[in-house]
């Protein structure tokens, strides 16, 4: 099995996420994964990396994929989320930010709820 069969959900996922200036090399049996991304699917690709080697050990993946500042992402509200709750999932992301840039949908911060779309800024 050649590594990029090993990583294929790990590639098919970094190629539907759009990952800017995405490269995969293997050379050595090493496999390199590069590109810019958002900071959550970037977090997405260490938790597929981490599905498909859990321990590390395998030694034969190199994923750098940096932080592309800015922008927004997409997030749909699940049962039991709140804002405080949905922040602690981006880095430095508060609740006031992310109401604070849903304003035209949210008037009060206490009432979201499920399958609601909110605009993450990053």
């Amino acid at each position: 099995m050649s590594l990029q069969d090993k990583y294929s959900p790990l590639i098919s996922y970094a190629q539907s996420a759009n990952v800017s200036d995405l490269s995969v090399i293997e050379k050595n049996n090493v496999l390199y994964v590069t590109g810019s991304a958002t900071a959550t699917v970037k977090d997405a690709l260490w938790k597929l990396y981490d599905q498909i080697d859990p321990d590390y050990r395998a030694g034969d993946l190199v994923l750098n994929i940096s932080v592309i500042p800015g922008g927004e992402e997409i997030y749909e509200v699940q049962a039991g989320d709140n804002l405080s709750k949905i922040a602690k999932k981006y880095p430095g992301m508060t609740w006031q930010k992310i109401f604070e840039a849903n304003r035209d949908i949210l008037k009060d911060p206490n009432k979201i709820f499920p399958k609601q779309k909110l605009q993450i800024p990053l």
